[in-house]
């Protein structure tokens, strides 16, 4: 990332997942910018708790490993709990990153097709975890 000013992103549920899952790929480079402090990571409740439902329903996790994870994220993103509802998109989860990131962030990082077509809500980006790498 170029510049002085540090992003403030949210990370959609299937980045965290392919960061974990998929060593090596461009989501573990993008969680890397958040470890590295060359992005500032927001994340709730929700959003962690959809994650550690499909990485045990998909892909077996062990509890002790989902818990690790979360703790993972926790310690690097900045938890918060959203004051607002959103019931835009049909995907309920799609909306909880739109609450996360509504007052939070400038961009939104996703494979999700439903929040890529947005381009932008509220003035947030929408991107794909390529984009973020560029930047």
């Amino acid at each position: 990332m170029r510049g002085d000013k540090v992003q403030k992103v949210v990370f959609d549920t299937n980045v965290y997942i392919s960061a974990f899952i998929t060593r090596g790929g461009r989501a573990e480079q993008a969680w890397g910018l958040a470890l590295e402090g060359k992005v500032e990571v927001w994340t709730s409740v929700a959003i962690l708790t959809e994650m550690a439902g499909k990485l045990r329903e998909k892909f077996h996790w062990r509890d002790e490993l989902i818990k690790a994870a979360i703790k993972h994220i926790a310690n690097t993103a900045k938890v918060i709990k959203p004051s607002i509802k959103i019931n835009m998109l049909a995907d309920e989860p799609d909306n909880r990153i739109l609450e996360c990131a509504q007052g939070a962030a400038e961009i939104i990082v996703t494979g999700d097709k439903h929040l890529l077509d947005l381009v932008a809500f509220e003035g947030i980006k929408t991107i794909r975890i390529a984009d973020i790498l560029k930047l």
